[in-house]
């Protein structure tokens, strides 16, 4: 008499939507660990948009597959087919990572069809943005950090509610083949050895968001300080995008500098890993030196530190702090000064302000060796 086969319940399948970059890919990294400690045997995919967003989630092991599509520049056609194809997958739910505040992206999971759609409702551009049309919400809380806004996004998935804990930190993992690139770059320009500072001057440009920068004459002046101070080479780090502002900053810095120029992503994380610490705008190599966990000084204007400084990693914030400031919000309109200031928020940012917070992170993480 032959036994039935029980049927085996088939593995829960959950999409995340990281679309708007690759840094704030990374800040989902957390809620993907949330989902797969609730549900082990859950399978996650990542949709993202930016080619560096894949290469920073692709060797991720908690991560079945990242999907890369450039909704930007492909045709409406292609777009459609591979949502079409994401529906026939019949996900079990969907969450659109924060910060999504944008309309084409709830239209996007929403034509995705998950059977729980879960995102946040805005303080700004709300109803206009469709951030009512997923299945569950919560609304965003100015106080959090973005992973702590996706952790919460996790608790409507799986109904698993725990606070946030240095378990949440972010982590990239690298292949040997990245870190032997890392390895040769270095060597071959007599920098195998010693203590190397990472320094990233680029932001994001769209949404009028390079008025995020530090001046890069400061930044030069910065990396002067750490080659007569301190001895340190430093690396000088930013997209194809940047490469005159890096080689602009390499050049005023009077030499000590190094632009790293031409790598993948993966690379570049590999080159950022070997720096004792990484001084950035709030930026999306700022957030991989904290997947990373490189210490990090981070100069902040109009943005938030509370959102967005490096997660549980070693960090100084450096900002003004004006009354007006931050003024930063989530939503499809530019950057802009409300205060009509032109920005004072971070050009009154003063080089030696970045210099102190520099010595007061080294007395943290290795008793005050190598300050100046």
């Amino acid at each position: 008499m032959e036994t039935a086969m029980k049927d085996t319940p088939a593995p829960r399948q959950i999409l995340v939507i990281a679309l708007p970059g690759v840094g704030d890919a990374l800040l989902s990294l957390p809620a993907i660990r949330r989902i797969k400690t609730a549900w082990p045997d859950a399978v996650v995919d990542v949709l993202v948009m930016f080619k560096a967003a894949e290469q920073a989630l692709a060797t991720h092991p908690l991560i079945r597959s990242v999907i890369f599509h450039d909704f930007l520049k492909e045709r409406i056609s292609a777009s459609l087919r591979l949502v079409g194809r994401l529906r026939a997958a019949n996900y079990d739910a969907s969450m659109l990572a924060y910060p999504s505040n944008r309309l084409e992206y709830n239209v996007i999971q929403w034509m995705i069809g998950a059977r729980c759609r879960v995102g946040h409702r805005y303080d700004h551009c709300d109803l206009r943005n469709l951030n009512f049309i997923g299945t569950n919400s919560v609304r965003e809380d100015n106080a959090l950090h973005n992973v702590e806004e996706d952790l919460r996004l996790v608790e409507l998935i799986t109904g698993v509610s725990t606070p946030p804990s240095f378990k949440d930190r972010l982590d990239m993992v690298l292949e040997p083949g990245d870190e032997a690139f890392a390895r040769q770059w270095l060597e071959s320009r007599g920098l195998g050895a010693g203590r190397l500072v990472g320094m990233h001057a680029g932001t994001a440009m769209f949404k009028n968001q390079i008025r995020r920068r530090w001046a890069p004459e400061k930044f030069a002046e910065l990396a002067k300080w750490f080659r007569e101070g301190w001895g340190a080479p430093v690396l000088i780090f930013g997209g194809n995008e940047e490469s005159d502002l890096k080689e602009l900053i390499s050049k005023n810095a009077g030499g000590g500098c190094h632009v790293v120029s031409g790598t993948t992503f993966r690379q570049t994380a590999a080159l950022i890993r070997r720096c004792f610490l990484f001084v950035s705008n709030d930026s999306a190599l700022m957030h991989t030196a904290a997947a990373l966990q490189v210490p990090c000084v981070t100069i902040f204007g109009p943005t938030s530190p509370a959102r967005v400084q490096p997660y549980c990693a070693p960090h100084r914030v450096v900002r003004v702090g004006l009354p007006c400031s931050p003024c930063f919000y989530y939503s499809p309109r530019p950057l802009t000064c409300h205060a009509n200031l032109d920005f004072q928020c971070i050009r009154d940012v003063s080089v030696d302000s970045v210099c102190r917070a520099v010595v007061d992170l080294a007395k943290e993480i290795e008793g005050g060796a190598g300050g100046a």
